[in-house]
């Protein structure tokens, strides 16, 4: 890039920023972070003391140096929400369709039908207002070439919806996950008017969106069923940065990890099953074994696990920093990767997946041999997979061949150079190439 070369402006409209931690903060602050190499100068657009699920400052160091950032206060129902369930202040909620109320009550129950029906299209929908008010009195005196928004959380879709349409800039509309198409979204209360508005507010995100991206193709042709036109897709991807300098450190243990959320619809009974059956014929399995959960886990899952005997092999070590996460992921022997148990599994790409395929540990993965994680994980050679319904001899043969590759210091590992074409550089690349595409 030409240093004298003046640089397009791009508005981001992003929910999630630093300080926040977790996944999905990622997407908007690796594309902030590259597109200056193609052309783009970022302006971010964001929440003010959000209630971010996780505060991980280990991420600031991504923030393009000198980018301008414009913060407006928000306001959010989940102090509302845990005082009236009596929850403590510091507890997480925000992951309520994802790890299911052990006891939630008839309380619980009507917070999920107030936010299903008044709080449209999610959580932030009182932001929206205010949102775009503050974007158009800017963009009038700063003006940029393209939007890009990305959701959920849908407050930011529905927000660019209504600057574009207002100003006629040209916007990416991009997606980490579907809309009404949304696993957990059959696990709203809707009232038929909560549910045509969803509907029509998406279909009018469709119509206004100049180019959608969404993060697999089994998602881009259901969107393409639903009415979005112009569909590409953009994975999640990894940075190759964050891994630079980390020094692999494995466990004393053959360890299997699992990083991220471990809800309901997640809950891998093979596995325990098939972890049973090595620690009763596996000579040293058993003392040798250790199960590593780090992040939220569902009550029914730690039911499952002590169920099937295995609650002194396994590790819950609760939500850690982005550092350690890596640090812990690069350190396992296995890495375990769920997709969720829903209608569409086949295209739910976890954006953890690539940062596993980085950190090059093999995979055992639970979910529809069709699906599209599946295709990316036998590409590059990294894992296998299994369905939740698989006979657990079928991954306990898996894991006792890792076992013994362990026992005897061997390093399974699969071809750096496949998994290039995953990286935040490669990615963002196209994305800029699409954006200027938007903007001539």
């Amino acid at each position: 890039m030409d240093g004298e070369a003046v640089l397009k402006r791009v508005l981001i409209i992003s929910y999630y920023w630093p300080p926040s931690g977790g996944i999905a903060v990622l997407r908007c602050l690796k594309f902030a972070k590259y597109l200056r190499q193609y052309g783009w100068e970022p302006v971010v657009f964001t929440a003010r003391n959000a209630h971010y699920p996780t505060i991980d400052h280990s991420n600031d160091v991504d923030i393009p140096a000198g980018i301008e950032i414009i913060r407006h206060p928000i306001w959010e129902p989940y102090g509302w929400y845990k005082k009236f369930l009596g929850k403590p202040p510091e507890e997480n909620v925000n992951n309520v369709f994802y790890t299911s109320e052990e006891d939630g009550g008839w309380k619980h129950r009507l917070a999920v039908w107030v936010r299903s029906n008044f709080f449209i299209p999610d959580a932030r929908a009182f932001w929206i207002r205010g949102a775009v008010s503050r974007l158009l009195d800017y963009l009038q005196r700063h003006p940029v070439d393209a939007i890009l928004s990305d959701g959920p959380p849908h407050s930011n879709t529905r927000i660019a919806t209504l600057v574009s349409r207002q100003t006629g800039l040209p916007w990416l509309a991009d997606f980490q996950d579907p809309w009404t198409q949304v696993d957990y979204y059959q696990l709203l209360h809707l009232t038929r008017w909560g549910r045509r508005r969803h509907e029509r507010m998406e279909a009018e995100a469709f119509a206004q969106a100049s180019l959608t991206t969404i993060v697999s193709p089994s998602w881009k042709a259901k969107l393409e069923e639903i009415g979005a036109r112009n569909v590409r897709v953009l994975y999640w991807g990894y940075d190759p940065e964050d891994f630079a300098g980390i020094e692999r450190v494995p466990h004393k243990k053959f360890t299997l990890s699992h990083l991220g959320i471990m809800g309901y619809d997640r809950k891998p009974e093979v596995l325990f099953a098939a972890i049973q059956q090595l620690n009763q014929g596996e000579e040293g399995f058993a003392s040798a074994f250790e199960l590593r959960l780090y992040g939220q886990v569902d009550h029914r899952v730690r039911q499952q696990i002590e169920a099937y005997g295995l609650l002194e092999q396994t590790r819950f070590m609760g939500a850690v920093s982005r550092a350690e996460a890596l640090q812990q992921t690069v350190n396992s022997h296995v890495l375990l990767l769920l997709l969720n148990q829903q209608e569409n599994a086949a295209g739910r790409i976890p954006g953890k997946l690539f940062e596993y395929l980085a950190a090059r540990r093999p995979m055992l993965n639970f979910g529809p041999a069709d699906s599209d994680v599946a295709r990316i994980i036998e590409g590059v050679g990294a894992g296998r997979t299994f369905a939740y319904t698989a006979a657990p001899a079928l991954p306990a043969q898996t894991l006792r061949e890792w076992y013994r590759n362990y026992r005897r210091g061997d390093e399974i590992s699969q071809d750096s150079g496949a998994i290039d074409q995953y990286s935040h550089p490669e990615l963002v690349k196209k994305l800029a190439s699409w954006l200027d595409t938007l903007t001539t």
